[in-house]
């Protein structure tokens, strides 16, 4: 299992120090938010680019994709109604798809709730429509590099648009491009009615990328979430994709967090592989 961690988390440590710890901590991916590097993803050169991908890679890292797509920037929106509004968000997208690319990251979480909630006046048809639109017309520049958009359901706490898996692929199929596949988040499928494993094994097939959390905001395995059946339907599914901790309560420590989460998640994997073991034939059923 390939284990990363979205390093907003350490966002006034400097790049270095950044991928040391998180490679001594034992993750192999790092996940970038682009606020953490500059207001825009256009003001990050090229060579900026080379550099940071160089030094993750010095110390064995991937810089496995981008997250928090939109957060922090003004005048861009997914579902509005206003046309110049949606053209520069899909100019914008592109952009951080090549980014995406040059830094060598194969994923680009679409969470942003904030610039994705459905505005008065706009029904919920056209928020889906102006949305399938954007992925459309931007996917094509970057698509054929090897980056995805994954799009990530949130909570209605958070947002008023995509709030289950089920919404997710049916804008996933409005888009009806390879290049756009389902993001699957432990927080936000807490709040819905079917179970995680099944979430995981109902949708493993357009399924691209995974974060880990855990129901208080904190890491895996410091909360009350049982990961072993998760961990279980990973494995059951084959899902080769990144494990991604994701975290909105820092209030622990950057450290403490990166090493109780990736600690549990590894002592849950062998605990679930050994299980597998003893019981033959690949696991269990």
């Amino acid at each position: 299992m390939k284990y990363a961690i979205c390093q907003e988390l350490f966002e006034n440590w400097d790049w270095a120090r950044q991928c040391r710890f998180i490679a001594e901590t034992g993750y192999t991916g790092i996940e970038l938010a682009p606020f953490t590097l500059a207001s825009r993803i256009s003001d990050v050169s090229s060579e900026q680019r080379r550099e940071l991908k160089s030094v993750a890679a010095d110390h064995g890292l991937t810089i496995c994709g981008l997250h928090w797509l939109l957060a922090k920037t003004e005048g861009f929106h997914l579902t509005t109604n206003d046309q110049a509004v949606r053209n520069a968000t899909t100019d914008y997208l592109i952009e951080l798809g090549k980014a995406c690319a040059d830094l060598g990251g194969e994923v680009m979480v679409f969470g942003s709730p904030l610039q994705r909630n459905i505005q008065p006046g706009v029904s919920r048809e056209q928020a889906y429509d102006n949305a399938a639109e954007v992925f459309r017309k931007a996917l094509p520049a970057f698509a054929d590099r090897g980056v995805k958009i994954v799009m990530e359901p949130l909570t209605t706490k958070e947002t008023n648009f995509v709030n289950s898996c089920a919404e997710a692929v049916e804008l996933i199929n409005r888009v009806d491009h390879p290049g756009i596949v389902l993001h699957q988040d432990v927080k936000a499928m807490l709040s819905e009615s079917v179970s995680i494993p099944d979430l995981i094994k109902q949708y493993a097939s357009i399924t691209g990328h995974f974060h880990v959390n855990d129901d208080n905001l904190l890491g895996p395995g410091m909360g009350r979430t049982d990961y072993r059946p998760i961990i279980q339907a990973l494995l059951d599914t084959n899902y080769s994709g990144w494990v991604s901790v994701e975290v909105f309560d820092y209030k622990p420590g950057a450290e403490l967090i990166a090493r109780e989460s990736i600690n549990y998640l590894k002592r849950i994997y062998d605990e679930v592989s050994a299980t597998g073991r003893s019981m033959g034939n690949g696991g269990p059923k």
